[in-house]
């Protein structure tokens, strides 16, 4: 007998942001996480804004965003996730995104879970990131199972817009060991970040693993996978991981876009991709599509 997700012993909180580009770099490890627990843990995500309303205006538009793709080339040299040949600007605002990523919730997780990678991938693949609603919206139009319309209506209601400021504040009462994470060598150790109004919210992306008592474990910044498996099997000491390997045509079929470090992760070390897999060009290796993702996804729509 299936367990009710509600009724489940162990929640998984995964802070995060589409438009993040070190949890974008995390999806490996996490999509192999929720694949060795699906059924045994209860995932939710809450959307921290990343790129606020209050945020300052850059004064020289053109200078930011250079020196934000240098930023992201520099993670992405650590995460060997790709990113977009060219970006076109700094995202001016997270809020469009996270509302949508919100809103897919309501069609079904899997759903969700493709709507939140194409919002993902808006940014660093296709280098023109869903901040406004019709970007998030058009983004993600063709992904299976999705109703468009639906989408944007509820994306655009205020009960979904409340959820995601309550998202917002979640993040922005970060527990006490996260304020500051020592004897961790990671190029991302994710101490908690400062705000502008001397206020702290997480670093992204972090998990955090609770119980069926009280206590809890965040997992913050850039971690191997092991230490993600770990913090959860404390939580719940009863839980088996599942195996995840997967050989390439049924992991992309699967997931419908994967990048090199995914098939790592989540292939049987078999061939990288499978000969009908699609390739899309990235600055850092290639994002590969599945046939019936590639006749929707806008890398190809928008190819001459």
């Amino acid at each position: 007998m299936t367990t009710p997700v509600g009724q489940l012993p162990v929640e998984v909180v995964e802070f995060t942001d589409p438009l993040c580009p070190w949890a974008w770099g995390s999806e490996p490890v996490f999509r192999r996480l929720r694949a060795a627990f699906a059924g045994q843990v209860r995932w939710r995500r809450v959307y921290c804004i990343l790129f606020d309303h209050d945020d300052d205006p850059a004064p020289d538009p053109a200078a930011e965003t250079a020196w934000y793709t240098r930023y992201v080339e520099d993670i992405s040299a650590h995460t060997h996730a790709p990113h977009a040949l060219r970006l076109s600007r700094v995202a001016a605002s997270s809020w469009p995104a996270s509302l949508v990523a919100k809103a897919a919730e309501a069609q079904g997780v899997e759903v969700a879970d493709r709507v939140l990678r194409r919002l993902r991938e808006s940014v660093f693949v296709l280098g023109e990131p869903a901040d406004t609603p019709e970007a998030a919206v058009s983004v993600v139009s063709g992904v299976p199972g999705l109703d468009v319309g639906r989408l944007a209506v509820d994306a655009a209601s205020a009960t979904v817009l409340e959820r995601v400021r309550a998202d917002r504040a979640e993040a922005r009462r970060p527990v006490a060991e996260v304020l500051s994470v020592r004897g961790c060598d990671s190029p991302h150790p994710g101490a908690a970040k400062e705000t502008v109004d001397g206020q702290h919210r997480y670093a992204l992306p972090t998990l955090l693993v609770r119980g069926s008592g009280a206590a809890s474990r965040a997992v913050p910044g850039w971690r191997p996978y092991e230490e993600y498996v770990s913090a959860v099997l404390e939580a719940g000491p009863g839980l088996v991981p599942a195996p995840t390997a997967l050989p390439a045509k049924e992991a992309l079929a699967r997931y419908r876009t994967l990048t090199g470090p995914e098939f790592a992760s989540l292939g049987d070390g078999g061939p990288l991709a499978p000969g009908d897999a699609v390739r899309v060009e990235t600055g850092n290796g290639p994002l590969w599509l599945h046939p019936d993702e590639a006749a929707v996804h806008p890398a190809l729509a928008s190819s001459p």
